[in-house]
């Protein structure tokens, strides 16, 4: 029985803690290594896998003895590595729905054969654009693997598309992967759209809302605009080569006649088979290729096509598009306007200092007398000069004084200065005799003295001691 105000049934609770033994499961995945190593081996041609615990090595021959947990979460371990069904697409019938006021879904789909347990939890709940009901035939997409509390394998889902636009659904998010994996997608490839275009190519129906809602925008903001108009049909079969053709006739058009610098295609909202014609590869490739910037302006707010993902940039509607692509006359002038009274101001201002300035000229010293400055620096000038000469004046006398003392040693040790006291010096072919062994008798000296020289011969000659 429900107690009142609790706001919750017993069933409720009961799935409240399954939600967060799974949750607890989903966090333990990336911990299942620590307690167990994972190695393969091949036994009678079957690949398995032998779970190695941290225990005593058995001995050879005796079985290993699995536990019920070991297993389980050995089988979620073979699923969750499987490459099919980390990201599978599963088509059925929706039946056994259960959503607890825990925001999560639980459900199962079947066919005439099999049912598949599935679970979807509230964050991916929450995305979803229709109600889900028992008999709704869906085409899910998520993956596969095990409740390891219940033992049970499961799907856990990511989307959830009706089966009607299901194929549509599947063919949108493969193209999308594909174009994504070429790099038609990167932020590189954005072409800039200027601000002021002058001329603006408009992708569309002629007769359809989107054109006439453009084109009141773009009189009303800014009429000077020139805009061409390419006719195309916007769904059914003929949209995709029209669209096409009419990319490559613009691009055709500003290259050999007048330059066109923005492109805006669109149409308004639509179903998805109404607005298919944006998700064809050619017409991504085309905008790809276009040598104009061009924005995507396809459906409301809440529709996305390959187009939106291609494009130099995504606007949410036709009449988005022309706003942004398309300055305001009325902003603009209010913009001058402010900065021409910016510029005033500025003009003013510099006025203002540089008068001031003048005025701070005028009333200095150097202004009303400036040869007061050059007598001033003249009369530094001299000081300066006297400066220098004394101070090489003193340089010169003290280098004089120096030289004084060293010519009073040098005469002190001049041999001259030795004959002047009353000696001679005697030589022998013009070296001076030190030795009575220099000499022999008979040889021929010179004998300088203080006021000449004169010539003797050696007689004799004796030794000391």
């Amino acid at each position: 029985m429900e107690k009142q105000g609790k706001g919750i049934t017993l069933m409720d609770f009961l799935h409240l803690k399954n939600d967060r033994e799974e949750r607890e499961e989903q966090e333990q995945k990336c911990e299942d290594e620590v307690e167990f190593g994972v190695e393969s081996e091949s036994e009678g041609g079957i690949e398995i896998e032998r779970i190695e615990e941290e225990k005593e090595i058995k001995e050879e021959g005796t079985p290993r003895i699995f536990t019920v947990h070991e297993v389980t979460k050995y089988i979620r371990q073979k699923l969750d590595g499987d490459e099919v069904l980390k990201d599978i697409y599963v088509k059925g019938e929706l039946s056994n729905l259960n959503q607890p006021t825990s925001g999560h879904s639980y459900f199962t789909i079947k066919d005439k054969s099999s049912e598949l347990q599935c679970v979807m939890f509230r964050d991916r709940n929450a995305l979803l654009k229709f109600a889900l009901e028992d008999g709704l035939s869906v085409i899910v997409r998520g993956h596969i693997s095990v409740y390891e509390k219940r033992g049970r394998y499961q799907l856990y889902v990511e989307e959830i598309q009706e089966e009607g636009i299901g194929a549509l659904y599947l063919a949108f998010e493969q193209l999308k992967k594909k174009l994504k994996a070429e790099g038609l997608f990167d932020e590189v490839y954005k072409k800039p759209i200027p601000s002021f275009p002058r001329r603006i190519g408009i992708i569309t129906s002629p007769t359809g809302a989107a054109i006439r809602d453009m084109l009141n925008i773009t009189r009303r903001r800014f009429p000077h605009v020139h805009i061409l108009l390419a006719p195309v049909a916007v769904q059914g079969e003929e949209a995709a080569p029209q669209i096409v053709n009419a990319i490559r006739l613009m691009n055709r058009y500003s290259a050999e006649r007048e330059k066109i610098e923005v492109l805006i295609m669109g149409r308004g909202g639509g179903s998805i088979e109404e607005l298919w014609a944006f998700n064809e590869e050619a017409v991504a490739r085309a905008i790809f290729s276009s040598e104009i910037p061009v924005i995507s302006a396809v459906g409301h707010e809440t529709d996305f096509t390959i187009a939106d993902f291609v494009a130099d940039r995504r606007a949410a509607t036709p009449s988005e598009a022309a706003e942004f692509v398309v300055p305001d006359k009325r902003e603009i002038e209010k913009n001058l306007s402010s900065l021409e009274l910016r510029m005033r101001q500025n003009v003013f201002k510099a006025i203002e200092y540089h008068r001031k300035r003048l005025e701070s000229i005028e009333k200095s010293i150097l202004f009303r007398k400036p040869t007061e400055r050059i007598n001033q620096y003249r009369q530094t000038v001299d000081g300066i000069k006297e400066s220098i000469f004394a101070e090489i004046t003193h340089l010169v006398a003290l280098h004089r004084k120096s030289l004084q003392g060293l010519t009073g040693k040098l005469d002190a040790l001049s041999p001259l200065a030795i004959l002047e006291r009353g000696y001679s010096i005697c030589l022998k072919e013009e070296i001076v005799v030190r030795s009575v062994e220099d000499i022999s008798v008979g040889d021929a000296l010179k004998i300088l003295l203080t006021d000449g020289e004169a010539t003797s011969e050696v007689k004799e000659k004796k030794t000391k001691g």
